[in-house]
């Protein structure tokens, strides 16, 4: 039976990555999918992964109707075995729907890949609609770590290395994939619950540890 999937998890842990792999795989055998991607890294109209892999994909904007996509390109002669959507957490409720009944009514499978909180541990309304109409939810094992070596459950914003808790909940960036590298204006890090309540980043950390105030003091007099 046709379902709808739901691949989700913290960001850096191989979301877009499955979502390539899904594609290839389908796609060696002879079949073709739909491929929708929103705010990817690489660009518009790209499903891309860290990892250096790319593909092009349709930009899911606001107010597009998937179903009526999916049923556009297939009375226009072309094939249609799967859906794959990407940065589904960007996605509204409605067009969630959509994907359900691409599920229900054309009887495809969809692969939904997306992220569940934003960075004030918020679930974005794609991600809840997600969770409340997939067939399966499926967490990705592939474990996230926070600078402290513990497992990253908390998506976190930083402005130019400062963790912040406010502002609008989407804002496009990307992970640091390295701490020593100079902050972007607007970046992201994975941390654990109690990092993410201390708001404590990777760069915060490493303020701290170099902090004359938690120096060894000389204990002579």
């Amino acid at each position: 039976m046709p379902e709808l999937v739901f691949f989700s998890g913290t960001m850096d842990c191989g979301k877009s990555t499955l979502a390539l792999q899904i594609e290839h795989n389908r796609s060696s055998r002879g079949l073709q999918g739909m491929i929708y991607s929103r705010n990817d890294r690489a660009g518009h109209g790209r499903l891309s992964s860290r990892l250096g892999l790319v593909t092009e994909a349709v930009e899911a904007a606001d107010g597009m109707d998937f179903y009526a996509h999916v049923i556009g390109h297939l009375s226009a002669g072309g094939r249609v075995d799967y859906v794959i959507a990407d940065e589904a957490q960007f996605l509204a409720p409605e067009q969630v729907d959509q994907l359900a009944r691409v599920v229900d009514d054309l009887e495809l499978d969809v692969f939904a890949f997306g992220i569940t909180t934003d960075f004030r541990s918020k679930l974005f309304p794609g991600s809840q609609r997600l969770v409340e109409l997939a067939d399966r939810v499926e967490v990705l094992q592939v474990e996230a770590l926070c600078w402290c070596g513990a497992r990253a459950t908390h998506n976190a914003r930083t402005v130019d290395g400062r963790m912040v808790v406010e502002g609008a909940q989407v804002v496009v960036g990307d992970v640091v994939a390295d701490v020593d590298s100079p902050q972007a204006e607007v970046g992201y890090e994975v941390l654990c619950r109690r990092h993410h309540r201390r708001r404590q980043t990777s760069a915060a950390a490493r303020a701290a540890a170099l902090s004359p105030d938690v120096l060894p003091v000389d204990g002579t007099k």
